[in-house]
């Protein structure tokens, strides 16, 4: 039985009646002055916020356009004349084959199918495609589908494949759900230029460069090794204005001071305050959306490389299907639309920077931009695959040594590389140069005189 001097004493008033309320008005640490208001029970005041937060918080949400094919979720690409499975992309074309009917069809471009070509000028905001949307760290690469045709399941690995086929009844399937690991993208520009084409483009870059290659590199070269690659992309399109301002120089005189070898050259310049704006729009920019291409590290890799073979025909992409990927490699994007945005905005930059160039041309003495500001006003990404052949070395060395490479752009058959050269011969070639031009100088300067 409970001691009755342990129990508390009555509420004041009757017992459902809430304790009156403190005289004195709470403010201090812990009161209810501390406490966030529900969402939505406070209106905020945008207009005494600081403008650059200002512009952030009344910034449209994300939009993002649905480019996901619900017809192919089920992970069958089927033909639309016969029904089979087995397709596989005309090489040389955007055109995809039946291997059973030989029945042939093109996708659709994704430019027309969704209106990615239109109104840039008017962008606001982020707009962001479905297959451009953030990377889900806790996605599995792992796709599992169970066929129609016998019930087996079918797994696929994203990591190294979009494709596989069932052991049983063969049919095939292709990851076409835009799952949130960044495997799927919006669209996917098919591969033109075919392997032989490739094989003998590397095989001419690397014979103008033999003389210098070093020896270890001419022995294991190999162009047949060439890997067809999906790279991933982001394509943005943008609205944008920038202003720039700095100083700027025309020469008034030229002359020299001093005798002999003491002789140097001054100018006399005016200086001018320099300021442009310029409004204007990016049409299909790419920015690459995997980490490990973007890392330009040239002492470890020669990744820059691939940048040398834009532009790409992205106009044509056609919307995704796994069926393009049929007999090629992919790598997975990696990186999201906030990630990428301070390399859009540098890019942005340099071309604010190109756009007034013209304009400034009588700075005979050039200029100098001191200061630089960018408003992005309206955004849109679209996530791309776009093909590159691919031959790489492994140069052996200090450090983990250097990965070269040599592309071949997939759509143009534009090729750039890095051929390991031996340091000595470059060295000896450079002497023999000076010493005969050397030698040319002097007999011109005996002839003369």
């Amino acid at each position: 039985m409970s001691d009755p001097r342990n129990t508390p004493p009555p509420l004041p008033g009757s017992a459902s009646a809430p304790p009156p309320l403190p005289a004195a008005v709470l403010d201090g640490p812990g009161s209810p002055q501390d406490v966030p208001p529900l969402p939505g029970s406070f209106p905020l005041d945008t207009s005494k916020l600081p403008e650059a937060i200002r512009n952030e918080v009344e910034a449209p949400d994300p939009v993002a356009i649905d480019t996901a094919a619900a017809e192919l979720k089920d992970g069958l690409n089927r033909c639309p004349k016969c029904g089979a499975t087995d397709i596989r992309p005309k090489l040389g074309t955007d055109i995809l084959v039946c291997l059973y009917c030989r029945h042939q069809w093109h996708g659709a471009r994704v430019e027309e199918e969704f209106g990615l070509g239109e109104a840039i000028d008017q962008l606001r905001g982020t707009v962001i495609a479905s297959g451009a949307r953030d990377i889900d760290a806790d996605t599995s690469a792992l796709m599992t589908f169970k066929c129609t045709g016998c019930g087996a399941e079918v797994t696929v690995n994203t990591e190294s494949t979009m494709t596989a086929r069932c052991h049983w009844c063969r049919h095939v399937f292709g990851v076409n759900e835009q799952i949130a690991n960044g495997a799927v993208p919006d669209a996917v520009l098919p591969f033109h230029i075919k392997k032989e084409d490739a094989v003998a483009r590397i095989r001419q870059f690397v014979d103008k460069r033999r003389m210098f290659a070093l020896k270890a590199f001419k022995e294991q070269f190999t162009p047949e090794n060439v890997v067809g690659v999906y790279l991933p992309y982001m394509i943005v399109d943008g609205n944008v204005s920038a202003a720039v301002a700095g100083k700027g120089e025309i020469k008034t005189r030229e002359y020299t001071r001093g005798t002999e070898k003491n002789k140097q050259t001054y100018y006399d310049a005016d200086i001018y305050q320099v300021e442009r704006q310029v409004d204007f729009t990016v049409d299909d920019l790419p920015l690459e959306s995997s980490a490990e291409r973007g890392n330009l590290d040239t002492r470890a890799n020669t990744n820059n490389i691939i940048n040398t073979i834009l532009p790409f025909d992205t106009k044509n992409a056609v919307k995704w299907n796994a069926s393009y990927l049929a007999g090629f490699t992919s790598e997975k994007r990696n990186l999201d639309v906030e990630k990428l945005r301070p390399r859009l905005e540098d890019q942005l930059l340099s071309i604010a920077r190109a756009q007034v160039e013209g304009t400034v041309r009588r700075y005979d003495r050039g200029v100098r931009w001191e200061q630089e500001q960018l408003e992005v006003h309206g955004t849109r990404w679209v996530a791309m695959y776009l093909p590159v052949w691919l031959y790489s070395y492994h140069q052996p060395g200090k450090n983990g040594g250097m990965l070269h490479y040599i592309a071949v752009n997939g759509r143009t058959g534009e090729t750039m590389g890095s051929v390991p050269v031996q340091q000595w011969k470059m060295l000896l070639a450079a002497l023999t140069a000076g010493t005969i031009i050397e030698a040319l100088a002097i007999a011109f300067l005996v002839a003369s005189t």
